[in-house]
Formats: C-alpha cells, sequence, structure tokens
C-alpha cells in the first residue's frame, strides 16, 4: 500500500487506532522508554532520539556508554526532558520501562563497535519479553538470528547500507518494488517489523507492506533517523509495532514537508523536534 504524505486522508485509517493519553491517567500510564546509545564518536543521536521521544511519553531514561563517560555530567544538564542514568542500573530501568531503543549513535569499530555487539545480545537473551528498537551501530554489529529469540515482534529501522550488513543482501541500487520483496522475506524470516529509510520509506511485518511516499531533501542531514527511531520507540511505547512504524515515519516526512514550505531545505533537527509535535496535533487532535 502506498501512502502520501500529500494526502493526509490515507493515513486517517492508523491515525484512527492510535493510542492517545485518557484524561484520567496517571503518571507512567502513557508510556515509559529506555534509550541506549551514543559513543565517543557520535555523542548527540541519542540525544536526539531521547527529545523527540519525551514529546510523547510519559518518561524518557537515557543510558550511555562508558566511553562516553566524560560527556555523562554535560548531558544531565543537556537533557533536561527525562532522566541520564548510569550503565550500572541498566537492568532495572530495563525491566521497569515498556520499550528499549538500543542503537542510536552507536559505533562499529574497535572496542565500543565490541561493546555494541555484546548488549545487543545481552538484552536480547535476557530480556526475550521486553519490546525493541533496533538502530544505527546496533544493526550492524549484530545477527539477524538474535531476533528470533524476542517474544515480541522487534522494531528495525536501518537505512540501506545497514539492512545490507544485517541482511547480507544488497538493495541501495534496486527498483522499489524489488526493494519492497526482499523487506518483506526479511520481515518473515526474522519475525520482525522493518522500517527502511529511503526516499520511499518500506515498512513490513512481513505480511503486509507500506510505502511511505513525502518528505524532501532536507531529511537527508544527520540526525533524521535518530528522530525516526525516537518517535517510533515512543509510539510502540502503547501501540502496535507495524502501526507505530507507519506513523512514524509518515509523520516525520509531513514535518518535512510544512518546513520545506517555511524554508526550503535549510532546516535542522531543531526545527523538526520542535514542529513534528504541532503537525502531530493539526492531525490527529481533529
Amino acid at each position: 500500500m502506498l501512502i502520501k504524505t500529500s494526502d493526509i486522508n490515507l493515513i486517517k485509517p492508523f491515525t484512527k487506532t492510535l493510542v492517545l493519553p485518557r484524561s484520567n491517567s496517571h503518571k507512567g500510564q502513557n508510556g515509559r522508554v529506555l534509550i541506549v546509545g551514543g559513543s565517543s564518536l557520535f555523542h548527540s543521536a541519542s540525544i536526539w532520539a531521547a527529545e523527540i521521544a519525551s514529546y510523547f511519553v510519559d518518561m524518557v531514561h537515557y543510558s550511555s556508554t562508558v566511553e562516553n563517560n566524560e560527556i555523562f555530567l554535560g548531558l544531565k544538564k543537556k537533557f533536561r526532558n527525562g532522566i541520564v542514568v548510569e550503565q550500572k542500573d541498566l537492568d532495572e530501568y530495563v525491566k521497569e520501562d515498556d520499550v528499549i531503543l538500543v542503537g542510536p549513535g552507536m559505533v562499529r569499530l574497535g572496542k565500543e563497535g565490541e561493546y555494541t555487539s555484546k548488549l545487543a545480545k545481552y538484552l536480547i537473551e535476557k530480556f526475550p519479553d521486553k519490546k525493541f528498537v533496533f538502530d544505527g551501530g546496533t544493526l550492524q554489529m549484530m545477527d539477524a538470528s538474535w531476533l528470533l529469540n524476542l517474544k515480541t515482534k522487534p522494531i528495525l529501522t536501518p537505512h540501506q547500507k545497514e539492512f545490507s550488513k544485517l541482511f547480507g543482501e544488497e538493495v541501495l541500487d534496486l527498483p522499489l518494488e524489488k526493494k519492497a520483496e526482499i523487506v518483506k522475506a526479511k520481515a518473515k524470516k526474522y519475525h520482525c517489523i522493518i522500517l527502511l529509510k529511503a526516499i520511499v520509506d518500506i515498512i513490513s511485518d512481513g505480511e503486509k507492506n507500506y510505502l511511505i511516499e513525502g518528505g524532501n531533501a532536507g531529511l537527508t542531514k544527520g540526525g533524521t533517523g535518530d528522530l525516526l527511531a525516537g518517535i517510533t520507540t515512543a509510539l510502540f511505547s502503547k501501540n502496535k509495532p507495524l502501526l507505530s512504524a507507519v506513523i512514524a515515519s509518515f509523520f516525520l516526512k509531513k514535518t518535512a514537508d510544512e518546513l520545506f514550505l517555511k524554508k526550503g531545505f535549510w532546516y535542522n533537527i531543531d526545527d523538526l523536534i520542535g514542529h513534528l509535535p504541532v503537525v502531530f496535533k493539526k492531525n490527529i487532535l481533529v
């Protein structure tokens, strides 16, 4: 199914089933997520994911790597919309939170790359009942077969090179229809939801395919994929995984459409973070 951001009616069947905060809800009932990411090389990626998630859930917990400890105290000052937690307490927050996002800003080289791989394997094996989103460096340092240990379908948010690294099949230069076939086959084989980031996003649960068309070249900037992972994670805390991926993809591209009308291609990550909740309100709370 092709869903174009230029036609808001195409996404309405999905937004109608979206779980929204109830008027009588209490603290914690509208989602709690844990975001694990960052590295000595990439400081901001996981923070961007955490910032956008904080608009949609009651609590965001953020944990970075040992190598990123030098900026740990700085992060506590910079990220004020959630709680920064230490690695030694990671297990407790995994148990407590609804969804765990692993990977934004993590790397695949050296000791940090080894940690990226070991962490993904550890979390999957120790917490098979939890809901996960895998992004960034994790997708390049994990074995796809590990996904079969999880009882709830995880969401994977790879770009095309990460997809090829994880699944061993090149898709970059293939026609859209062929890419969609491969994504669907891998999602079915590994019992997961795949959100392949591209000019036209391809989302599949192994049974159905959704193609999200929209956005513009402003989304080529570094960090937009981290935002997508953060939105997806937040929605997944209270919604089904396929629904979460489709809505996240659509509204990030829709936000880019609106920013283009104001700024052309010259908007940044902060613009997207600030405007996306506005686009949500306008199109969902109607």
